[in-house]
């Protein structure tokens, strides 16, 4: 097409001629155009390059490119550059431009090599498109006919357009000074009226071809003819496009001036073939009446569906849509088009492989055709797609939880959605809470402390509020929670809501409780176990101490008359001996040593003797009241020690009440579970409880009062033992002790004793045994002043006595010389047999043998029962001499019951 783009070659290969007619297309484009040197220096850009970049070419050329680039990818724009300058090939690249707003916007370049005759490249043609916004198709397409319109009355040579038959549907101005006809006179006019009857022929086979270029001698108006050289080539319509130029002038250039032109025309076919293929987006015009493709960007409809152009020119674009959207698209096209010029919707297309395509349209009218650019948009509608599935697969996760309540707010903490498991964990249904503050789940006093605001606070200010707590069903009930609230933000950063999550964890916390409090009476009972170890032994030595203290006492009482202060003395040692013999009794008792005579016991009988016992034992001012029911269970229990344990409890009761007060003494039935959580035993008891309204104990004491020593009464006001020796008894009963307090509230004990399914045992009266004198008794005890206190003791009640100091030297004595009349042993000795052991010898090997055994504390002891008699240190003269009695009977009865009759 003469005249429209051209670049003659020059010596100077970087020359460039602005006004050529391809330039003057370039110059009015909207999207920023430029021509550089083969090295890429720009030397040429259009009106909307300055426009956006504010730099023109004397700019560039004095500050460079790189100033309008991002400097952190500038590198990297260069390499490209450099890579398409060596391949010589059109290319496409994506970057980023500066403004003359100071603002980066990204473009997509597509630069394309112009080259000379020969082929070698002169220029680089480039366009930038600003790809920030989406693409304006009707812009584009109106812009590009009235630049083209622009170009073709502007143009310098002869343009015109003629139909199939050969008449004349357009010229230009230049055509009607060539010719000197009127615009008016060309148009109507045929091709052959112009040329003479010699070309008429040549003029047929050119009409034929679809492209052609010749000179030919076109006959003027006033009769003259000029020389000219047409080139024309057939378009899609079927009309034909010429331009013709005067080259009477140059005929001498004439092979070299047609040679150039057509490289001109190639050259520009070719620029805008690039030109239009530059973008990647679908561009067809089609007619509006039916829908047929008139012309397409070819290279962007096979890469995007697979079609060529042959495939797709002529026929409905309808033909191509899917089938489930042809209809909905065919009723879009119909409505939109009759209503606007311009409108957008999106359809699938069928590629030619039979894949199915996402496209988005925009669509402008104009004169019966329609300019479409469609964007390919399968990848963004399956990302949709995608998470629509996601949430939705997400909706049906939460609303199938039931083990967890999940639900949304709003900011404001408004319920928003509602799952299975809220509704389980909770009690509502989603059309009882949708719309309700979070604080419906909140007892009185956090929502009076201002703990809903304060969780939300702190989840959006910190993304995340979780915490335990108790919550509030909607039947009242309260359950302990785990609630954990997440902030949710969209994509700007702004809170839209909270995500909820809640769990009932009040099982799991009561579990967690009762692991605690079997820990911590696991580890009371620990202590109170490795205070029992300390305290039998101290009692063990002790007890040998006050052995050899209060006998050595009693026998030197028998040997001084009666000198009154002597007398004194020695009584005031012996009454010693006895307290230190009842707080050892006390210790054994604690560290459950002490050796019980258990028996069937009815409380009910015994509450007249207890009320007895500890009316002489309280102030006037403490009011008693014992309430044991006559259906209250038997227990199996040592009474003496009961009586005890019950006078202990209530000393410590009149101590807390000192200005006076009630003591309450009652007893009934308990069946317990573990699971009760009153004590870590289970089974039938009788309940035993003992409360005061006394001063009462400080949490902090509370766990320390059943300690042996542990006290706190002024000094020499109490020895602490009190309550350690009820502890001891009621533990080697079988039972279990609890105390609870509350300052200024008193003190309730509870003793749970395991009942007794045999009968009470009346207490019966003991038989007086003969005095046992004269005897030959054999003493055994590894500790030389006890044995010396034991062996003089049994020498003043009339007896002879032989020590020894241990098990194996009394077995040698018995078997080598004369037989003992009784054997007094310690039962804890050094060495390989303690005195239990010899007393199993003795009784296998000498079964007509008497045996006492003695002992201050020892484990063995325990498991005697009625087996050997045991007499506990420290005694006295009197219990000696009744131990020694009973003892002596008890062999004599042996010894009958053996003999024949007896």
């Amino acid at each position: 097409m003469d005249g429209v783009i051209e670049q003659a070659a020059s010596p100077d290969a970087g020359a460039f001629d602005a006004s050529l007619p391809f330039q003057q297309l370039a110059e009015a484009l909207p999207t920023p155009c430029w021509i550089s040197d083969p090295e890429g220096q720009i030397v040429w850009a259009n009106r909307a390059w300055v426009a956006y970049t504010g730099a023109g070419v004397d700019d560039i050329r004095a500050r460079g490119l790189k100033s309008l680039h991002d400097p952190e990818i500038y590198d990297a724009v260069l390499a490209r550059w450099i890579e398409v300058r060596a391949g010589g090939e059109a290319a496409e690249m994506v970057f980023p431009l500066l403004g003359k707003d100071g603002q980066f916007r990204p473009f997509s370049t597509r630069v394309a090599p112009i080259r000379d005759p020969a082929g070698k490249i002169i220029h680089w043609f480039g366009t930038n498109t600003d790809i920030s916004a989406p693409t304006q198709t009707e812009a584009r397409l109106r812009s590009s006919q009235e630049q083209l319109r622009e170009v073709f009355d502007r143009a310098a040579d002869a343009v015109f357009i003629a139909d199939a038959e050969g008449r004349f549907v357009d010229v230009n101005p230049a055509a009607c000074v060539l010719t000197l006809y009127s615009r008016d006179e060309m148009l109507g006019r045929k091709v052959q009226d112009l040329i003479g009857p010699d070309e008429q022929a040549d003029l047929t086979v050119a009409r034929e071809q679809d492209q052609s270029t010749r000179d030919w001698k076109v006959h003027r108006k006033d009769g003259t003819f000029v020389e000219v050289e047409v080139s024309s080539r057939r378009l899609s319509d079927g009309r034909r496009l010429g331009v013709a130029r005067d080259v009477s002038a140059r005929r001498r250039a004439d092979k070299l001036e047609r040679s150039a032109l057509a490289a001109r025309a190639d050259e520009a076919e070719r620029q805008l073939s690039h030109f239009w293929d530059a973008s990647r987006d679908l561009f067809v015009i089609a007619s509006e009446t039916d829908g047929v493709a008139r012309l397409i960007n070819e290279h962007a409809w096979r890469e995007t569906l697979g079609y060529s152009a042959g495939e797709i020119i002529g026929k409905p674009l309808l033909d191509f849509v899917h089938p489930d959207d042809r209809e909905r698209t065919a009723a879009t096209r119909q409505t939109q088009l009759t209503e606007k010029a311009y409108f957008g919707f999106e359809n699938r297309y069928l590629r030619r492989d039979g894949g199915v395509v996402w496209l988005s349209w925009n669509v402008a009218r104009d004169q019966g055709l329609i300019y479409c650019n469609g964007r390919d948009i399968t990848h963004e509608k399956r990302a949709q797609d995608s998470l629509s599935r996601n949430e939705r697969e997400f909706r049906l996760l939460v609303a199938s939880v039931v083990d967890y309540a999940l639900f949304m707010l709003t900011p404001d903490g408004i319920v928003a959605t509602w799952n299975a498991g809220a509704e389980r964990i909770k009690g509502y249904t989603a059309d009882e809470i949708v719309g309700r503050h979070i604080s419906a789940f909140y007892t009185d006093s956090d929502q009076a402390a201002g703990a809903p605001a304060l969780a939300l606070a702190t989840a959006a200010a910190h993304g995340r509020y979780e915490a335990e707590a108790w919550r509030v069903r909607k039947d009242g009930r309260l359950f302990w929670a785990n609630v954990v609230i997440d902030a949710i933000h969209d994509e700007t950063g702004e809170l839209i809501g909270f995500a909820k999550i809640t769990r009932d964890i009040t099982e799991r916390r009561n579990a967690q409780i009762e692991l605690q409090r079997a820990n911590d009476r696991l580890a009371q009972a620990q202590k109170m176990e490795a205070l029992g170890q300390l305290t039998g032994g101290v009692a063990h030595d002790f007890n040998n101490l006050l052995m050899v203290m209060g006998g050595q006492a009693e026998l030197l009482r028998g040997r001084i008359g009666d000198e009154p202060r002597a007398v004194r003395s020695l009584e005031a040692i012996i009454s010693a001996a006895k307290r230190g013999q009842g707080l050892t009794r006390h210790l054994l008792a604690f560290a459950r040593r002490q050796r019980l005579n258990p028996a069937p016991v009815s409380l009910a009988r015994r509450a007249s003797d207890i009320h007895e016992l500890l009316r002489s034992s309280l102030d006037s001012g403490v009011a008693l009241e014992i309430d044991f029911p006559a259906d209250v269970w038997t227990v199996e229990i040592d009474a003496n020690e009961f009586e005890l344990a019950i006078l202990n409890m209530a000393v410590n009761a009149r101590d807390a009440m000192p200005k006076g007060g009630r003591l309450t003494i009652s007893a009934t039935n308990v069946a317990l579970a573990r699971q009760d959580g009153e004590a870590d035993i289970e089974g039938e008891f009788a309940k035993i409880v003992v409360a005061d309204t006394g001063q009462g104990i400080p949490p902090d004491i509370l766990p320390k009062v059943m300690e042996p020593f542990f006290t706190t009464k002024a000094v020499n006001k109490g020895t602490g033992l009190g309550l350690s020796q009820v502890y001891g008894f009621v533990q080697q009963s079988g039972g279990r002790m609890a105390i609870e307090s509350e300052l200024g509230q008193g003190t309730t004990i509870s003793l749970y004793l395991p009942r007794s399914l045999a009968a009470h045992v009346p207490d019966a009266e003991p038989l007086a045994a003969p005095a046992a004198t004269g005897l030959d008794i054999l003493c055994v005890e590894d500790n030389f002043e006890v044995a010396e206190v034991a062996a003089g003791m049994m020498a003043q009640l009339g007896n002879r006595v032989r020590p020894v100091n241990s098990a194996e030297q009394a077995i040698r004595l018995l078997e080598d010389g004369p037989k003992p009349d009784l054997i007094f042993s310690d039962i804890v000795m050094a060495g390989d047999m303690d005195g239990l052991g010899l007393a199993r010898y003795v009784r296998a090997r000498w079964p007509d043998l008497p045996i006492l055994l003695t002992t201050g504390y020892s484990r063995a002891a325990q498991a005697i029962g009625d087996e050997f008699p045991v007499l506990a240190k420290p005694y006295q003269l009197a219990d000696l001499k009744g131990a020694l009695a009973a003892a002596n009977q008890r062999g004599v009865e042996r010894v009958s019951s053996d003999e024949p009759g007896g």
